[in-house]
C-alpha cells in the first residue's frame, strides 16, 4: 500500500466512533524502516484550516484494521496529542 492510498482513508476511533480525519504523514523508524505511527492534523483555528496547535500521533500498534475506505484505530486521543 502506498502513502497516497493511506491519505485517502478516513481514520475512525473505535472507542467513541469519532472520525479523527485523514492521514497526512507517517513516522518511520530510521533503523528498520517500519512504520511507528500515523500522523493526523489537529483541528485548525482560522476557518478550520490554519494555525494548528497539535497533531495526533496514532501508534502503529493501535491500528486495528485498514479497510477499503477507512482505518480503524483504538486510541486514547489525549495520549495521542503531540504539541507543535
Amino acid at each position: 500500500m502506498r502513502l497516497r492510498e493511506l491519505q485517502d482513508k478516513k481514520v475512525i476511533n473505535e472507542r467513541n466512533c469519532k472520525c479523527l480525519g485523514n492521514v497526512v504523514d507517517i513516522d518511520l523508524d530510521e533503523h528498520d524502516g517500519c512504520i511507528r505511527a500515523l500522523i493526523l492534523p489537529g483541528p485548525g483555528h482560522f476557518f478550520g484550516i490554519f494555525c494548528r496547535e497539535y497533531e495526533l500521533f496514532i501508534p502503529w500498534c493501535d491500528v486495528k484494521r485498514i479497510g477499503p475506505d477507512i482505518i480503524l484505530v483504538d486510541v486514547d486521543e489525549k495520549e495521542a496529542v503531540h504539541k507543535l
